[in-house]
């Protein structure tokens, strides 16, 4: 009886839905989020409903003449007066990267600058939040047409043609943002185009490397499988109409996709065409950091904050 009741509670805990999660990070926060160049519409919206739910301390670095002029033109009176703020006309990414070192904020989110500027702070390798581990994107998107569910995807933003060491490490760092929203036991796919391992699809055979090395206890307490393609990796008819048989098959947790271009068309495909909200972190440095796009909405930056507020709680 004990063990059962375990078992219930550990299910309970699971992070299903993007309302679950914001409800979790409101139970672990408020923590100090830096908003790097924060002079921009859409994340000082989401920055003040993630101030006003709990989860976030927004601290607002950059321009703080333009930040101000877009708050107040916003009526984000609360924001303005709750919220801290870093004046960082110039260098603003390496100047919210020393806050984060120096103990001044917790997460890094990306306000109006580019990525790859952001990163080039984070990767600085005397002043960066290097660990000596690969970055990479986690993104969550709802799937389901019944019970609905959080599924992870990566890696659609850094790792552009990653080999088999780099796939090890995206796989690694899957797991960890799997486990932070419950997943005890995440069970994770390697994505082709094919289930059928073929020398004609080089990723095929990275899939059954990783495969032979989750079997071996490599990535620890984790269900590894691949290759899967898209339908029988979500779908369990799609999986026993092919007659596979493993745990991930038909009820992945997270898709490592063969290289950026596949996780990238996916995401989207997931966003604007299956009319998902999303959220999603890069892992791997000292600090969890989140890169939305320019387009995502307000909403899908909230997200973001809060899955970066639960991995940084982890």
């Amino acid at each position: 009886m004990q063990i059962r009741n375990t078992m219930v509670l550990s299910f309970e805990m699971i992070i299903r839905t993007f309302e679950e999660l914001r409800e979790r990070a409101k139970g672990l926060g408020p923590r100090r989020v830096v908003l790097v160049s924060a002079d921009d519409e859409v994340a000082l919206t989401a920055a003040a409903e993630a101030l006003r739910l709990g989860i976030a301390i927004p601290v607002l670095a950059g321009d703080l003449r333009k930040i101000h002029e877009i708050a107040e033109a916003l009526g984000l009176d609360a924001l303005i007066e709750r919220a801290e703020f870093v004046d960082a006309p110039n260098n603003t990414a390496a100047t919210a990267v020393r806050l984060v070192r120096a103990g001044g904020a917790e997460i890094l989110l990306k306000g109006h600058l580019r990525t790859d500027e952001l990163l080039r702070a984070v990767l600085d390798k005397q002043d960066g939040l290097r660990t000596g581990r690969l970055l990479s994107d986690v993104m969550l998107f709802q799937y389901g047409n019944g019970e609905r569910r959080l599924v992870g995807l990566t890696d659609g933003g850094l790792n552009v043609a990653p080999k088999l060491e780099q796939k090890i490490q995206i796989v690694e760092n899957a797991i960890e943002v799997m486990r932070s929203l419950g997943i005890a036991r995440p069970r994770i796919a390697i994505m082709s185009a094919t289930e059928v391992v073929s020398d004609a699809v080089p990723s095929t055979g990275d899939a059954q490397a990783l495969t032979a090395m989750g079997v071996e206890g490599a990535f620890g307490d984790a269900e590894v499988f691949g290759p899967l393609a898209v339908d029988n990796a979500l779908l369990e008819w799609a999986a026993a109409a092919k007659g596979i048989r493993n745990p991930v098959a038909g009820h992945a947790d997270c898709l490592v996709a063969p290289n950026i271009e596949a996780a990238n068309m996916f995401g989207k495909a997931a966003k604007y065409l299956g009319g998902s909200a999303c959220a999603h972190v890069v892992v791997g440095a000292k600090a969890p950091i989140l890169i939305p796009s320019r387009v995502e909405s307000a909403e899908d930056k909230l997200n973001a904050i809060a899955l970066g507020v639960i991995f940084a709680a982890r």
